[in-house]
């Protein structure tokens, strides 16, 4: 993967359009939602709860708001041909509270494109970033996953995380991109960091 378009991909995990994007994790969330942090230096970013079904989740500075990408399935059990993945946010900065992606953060920044590949896999692509090639399909466990090939490794995904420190809107300085998954034929953890 090179660099450059790693950059693209910080970009659009970095861009929000609501107001509260500078807010940090709020004192008075529910104990659930801000427990088991993923730490980094003066930045907590609050675990999934355990009740929240999903592929992966994306975070990012400069807050703990979180988009999940769940599976979407129809009424026969398979992925919605036309959304199979849904995402959303968990809002930590406003209670935790769950909230449908805007129209612009859809289709510029956060939203996917799916492409039938037939047997039940799909091509998925960020709309914002089409360099990074996501496959939708079961795991030897029978469960759909999120899989992307990470340092020669078919994993599947289950966090990415941007580390940014200044820059603009437009163009933020990123520290690193972080991509955390399971190698499915060890069970191990596999992270791989990139510095664009």
């Amino acid at each position: 993967m090179k660099l450059m378009p790693l950059a693209g991909l910080a970009l659009l995990l970095t861009l929000s359009f609501n107001a509260s994007a500078a807010n940090t994790v709020n004192a008075n969330a529910p104990a659930d939602t801000v427990k088991n942090f993923y730490q980094l230096p003066g930045n907590p970013y609050p675990a999934l709860p355990a009740n929240v079904s999903r592929l992966f989740y994306v975070q990012r500075t400069p807050n703990a708001n979180t988009i999940v990408y769940e599976l979407k399935l129809d009424n026969n059990g398979l992925p919605d041909e036309d959304e199979p993945i849904h995402p959303y946010w968990i809002r930590y900065t406003e209670n935790g509270k769950h909230e449908e992606l805007g129209f612009i953060q859809r289709k510029f920044a956060y939203g996917l494109t799916s492409k039938s590949l037939g047997n039940g896999r799909y091509d998925i692509r960020f709309v914002s970033y089409k360099k990074l090639p996501l496959t939708l399909m079961k795991g030897n466990d029978g469960k759909y996953h999120i899989f992307a090939t990470i340092s020669q490794k078919q994993i599947i995904i289950n966090r990415i995380f941007v580390r940014i420190e200044g820059g603009s809107f437009w163009v933020p300085n990123v520290r690193f991109v972080e991509i955390k998954g399971t190698d499915p034929t060890t069970n191990k953890e596999v992270v791989e960091r990139f510095k664009p």
